[in-house]
């Protein structure tokens, strides 16, 4: 009973339900004060992402040595390939299936969120993308000066903001999410939104899984282990996604779900799974390929052109590796795109946004999950082989 009770999943699931039923039944007073919280705590989570990065991704890349710069290289080219290869599939699927769909052009109002009681200003010390380039930049000149005192400092920044994440990120994210569905449930998302797109929510999420079971199958011929062997770890950290909406806010627990894997290599992990929360949104861009078909049929009664989806698929790639890992943060990088390339007007920005934010998690979770297939592509590709070669 008491594994139960520690169970993260479980902590997780019950920060849903009651998030939900809380927001179901609050009145005014009692939501802006959880929707307080809930930004206290986003703005605390979203604070340490840059020092999380920092402290994983600089000391992995001194653990690499001579393979830092090559590995950063190649984890960019698969990050690149599994977006574009997921926003191709999605496009394929979008001309075969979205023309055969009965879709409802109509979404209800929500009800509006009262202000909060207050807001703290918590402000990251740098953008995740600041924090990104500034650890390859000290991780590679590291290996490249063999600054032994700067490395000692950095292994010791790392064993910190590991005790940061068990013993305050972790431990607060139940909590996060439970106001997170309790704001949804209050505005009216969940019961009123979701009926209207609930057949292109499925099709998206069935897409998901289809990608990742591709990108995992890929990664066991290259790494010649059980993908299963990391597939099974990642419960956690999905429905962590899943409630946070984040792949930032979700990289604490990413990062100890692809520890607790016996086939990863624990030095590729601590580079693979923060880069890959920052450039790996294959779910994200999936999810936003379709739903700009969707869209685009909705409110123009057409599919985009072949050539306006491959243009905008190829740069969409590009965009997703600089969005930021929160939630909307491929969507909103990419608003120029949308508004150039396929030419949506502020309604189909506007109705885009909308369905777009109703599985903004599950997006987020097929992101991180393909994380852990990146790893495993990596770990066969310098630790396996390197193996091999030496026998």
């Amino acid at each position: 009973m008491s594994k139960l009770k520690d169970n993260l999943i479980v902590k997780l699931l019950l920060g849903v339900v009651l998030g939900i039923v809380i927001g179901l039944v609050a009145n005014e007073r009692v939501i802006r004060g959880i929707i307080t919280v809930k930004d206290i705590l986003g703005q605390f989570i979203l604070f340490c992402v840059p020092l999380i990065i920092i402290g994983f991704i600089a000391p992995s890349i001194t653990s690499l040595q001579e393979n830092a710069s090559k590995m950063l290289g190649v984890t960019l080219f698969i990050a690149y390939l599994s977006s574009v290869g997921a926003a191709l599939f999605s496009t394929v699927a979008g001309y075969a299936i979205i023309p055969k769909l009965n879709i409802v052009s109509s979404v209800d109002n929500l009800k509006k969120l009262p202000e909060i009681v207050f807001k703290l200003n918590i402000e990251p010390l740098m953008s995740v993308m600041s924090a990104l380039i500034f650890s390859i930049i000290i991780g590679l000149a590291i290996v490249w000066t063999k600054s032994e005192k700067i490395n000692a400092l950095l292994k010791e920044f790392q064993n910190i903001m590991l005790e940061i994440v068990k013993k305050m990120v972790i431990p607060i994210l139940p909590i996060f999410i439970a106001t997170t569905f309790a704001g949804l449930a209050y505005e009216g998302s969940i019961t009123k939104q979701l009926p209207i797109f609930i057949e292109i929510i499925i099709i998206v999420i069935i897409g998901h899984f289809i990608w990742l079971a591709l990108l995992y199958s890929i990664a066991g011929l290259i790494s010649k282990e059980n993908p299963w062997e990391v597939v099974k770890h990642y419960g956690p950290a999905y429905l962590t996604a899943v409630g946070t909406m984040s792949s930032a806010a979700t990289l604490p627990v990413a990062l100890d779900s692809a520890r607790k894997s016996k086939v990863l290599d624990k030095e590729i992990v601590d580079f693979a799974i923060p880069i890959g929360s920052t450039i790996h949104l294959c779910g994200s861009v999936l999810t936003e390929v379709f739903f700009v078909m969707t869209v685009s049929k909705i409110l123009y009664g057409t599919l985009p052109s072949i050539s306006s989806m491959i243009t905008f698929v190829i740069l969409l790639g590009v965009f997703a590796i600089g969005a930021p890992g929160v939630p909307g943060g491929t969507v909103m990088a990419s608003l120029g795109l949308i508004t150039s390339i396929l030419g949506f007007n502020d309604s189909g920005v506007a109705l885009m946004l909308t369905i777009f934010a109703l599985q903004d998690s599950f997006g987020t979770a097929c992101n991180i999950t393909g994380d852990g297939a990146i790893a495993l592509m990596l770990t066969g590709i310098f630790k396996n082989g390197s193996k091999n070669a030496s026998l």
